[in-house]
């Protein structure tokens, strides 16, 4: 009985769009074969869509990723791939995920679950062939939505009218799906702040705040990739004009120092920022003149190279800047030295944070955007072959000589000014 209960689909008014999305979702992403494959399996084997894709489409967003939820177990979903040539990595299969590939197209696999226990931050389950108990495990009404692939939803917290409505619900008790993984209250505010249409309640704020000392169980890699998915222009201006959203953000990650900068970006600024990533966010947020990159850089795990793009920034502003230090011989110094990555981010910074749009400063943007690092056209060789320079010590000082001045003249050099220098 119970499994004819899960079977019902919840049928929507106003759905033609969301079907018509759903269908083209599955003809191309290749989802088809995907749905073929595991419904074939055996009589009671079924797969549908979940989570993400269902909210985007419903909101008439772009989906960008496929989550897909059955009630087949993990080593079944492996053996159906396998016996169908689709390859598929282990991404997480003790809890219950595998990722197909078809297309260089990625499909994340989940089986129906259960939470034995949690401990705020990881979850021990059991699979399930229960479609109401995966959905209740999990954390947003407007998260809990399945459809198969033609668009028959399976609705059970009613997530489509809250999303209509919008309106952030926990499923159940708060408190509990708090606890059950703490990097919810970050995941509440991102909701709240992309799809709310009504002022918070004050009651999850306030159960929020009593669960925050939790987040510091949570890998410091979980945050930052939470804080990634806040990171978006109208998200962090409808953030730092939220106090209760800007409260709970800055006792999570207090480094954030300038995040109120977004209260006031201008539409030239914005469309700047809508092209830039991650990192140049976090730049604008943390870089305050102190030692505070230092402290932050040090606290998360961010690559190498991208704390160098940081730090150029930082170590550039902590200078004091003027007219001068804009002008194109100084510019290409740091596009020579430091590259077209580190110059585009230093010109972006300066426009972002001048109280007023610099469209000389945007210029020179787009000027060194297209513009290739030149390659010095004097070398040890042609030194060593024209001008008899032996190799060793002396030769590499002349090169350094040459190229400082090369590099000081906008990447010019005469015969007659290498050969002043060799003089000397």
């Amino acid at each position: 009985m119970k499994n004819f209960l899960n079977k019902i689909f919840l049928r929507s008014n106003n759905l033609d769009s969301f079907v018509k999305d759903i269908k083209d979702l599955s003809k191309k992403t290749q989802a088809n074969k995907i749905f073929d494959v595991i419904n074939l399996y055996s009589p009671e084997s079924e797969i549908r869509y979940v989570g993400g894709c269902i909210r985007k489409i419903l909101n008439n967003e772009k989906v960008d990723d496929i989550d897909l939820a059955t009630n087949l177990e993990p080593n079944q979903v492996c053996a159906c791939l396998e016996k169908n040539d689709i390859n598929y990595y282990k991404t997480g299969i003790k809890h219950g995920t595998i990722t197909a590939i078809i297309d260089n197209y990625k499909f994340e696999i989940t089986s129906l679950r259960e939470d034995v226990s949690t401990d705020g931050r990881h979850a021990i389950v059991k699979f399930s062939k229960d479609w109401k108990k995966d959905a209740s495990r999990r954390d947003f009404t407007i998260n809990s939505i399945y459809s198969d692939k033609v668009g028959n939803l399976f609705d059970p917290f009613n997530g489509k009218n809250d999303l209509e409505k919008g309106i952030v619900n926990f499923i159940g008790d708060v408190n509990d799906r708090i606890q059950e993984d703490y990097l919810r209250i970050l995941r509440y505010l991102r909701f709240f702040l992309n799809y709310s249409k009504v002022k918070h309640n004050i009651e999850i704020i306030r159960k929020l705040k009593i669960n925050i000392g939790g987040v510091s169980n949570l890998s410091k890699e979980r945050l930052l990739d939470e804080l990634k998915k806040i990171s978006k222009v109208d998200t962090l201006e409808r953030l730092s004009k939220d106090r209760y959203s800007l409260d709970l953000v800055l006792l999570i990650f207090p480094e954030l120092k300038n995040i109120k900068i977004f209260s006031n970006i201008d539409s030239n600024k914005k469309n700047i920022l809508r092209k830039i990533d991650f990192i140049f966010y976090l730049s604008l947020m943390i870089i305050d003149g102190s030692d505070n990159v230092d402290y932050f850089l040090f606290k998360y795990n961010i690559s190498k190279k991208d704390q160098k793009r940081i730090k150029i920034i930082d170590d550039f502003f902590k200078k004091k800047t003027d007219s001068k230090s804009f002008t194109i011989n100084n510019i290409n110094k740091i596009f020579y030295y430091c590259g077209k990555q580190a110059v585009v981010d230093i010109l972006n910074y300066k426009i972002i944070k001048s109280k007023k749009f610099d469209q000389v400063i945007f210029n020179l943007t787009d000027y060194y955007k297209n513009k290739l690092v030149p390659t010095m056209p004097i070398g040890a060789d042609i030194l060593m072959r024209k001008y008899k320079i032996p190799e060793g010590k002396i030769l590499g000082d002349k090169l350094k000589i040459i190229e400082k001045e090369w590099v000081n003249n906008n990447f010019k050099i005469s015969d007659q000014e290498v050969e002043n220098i060799l003089k000397n």
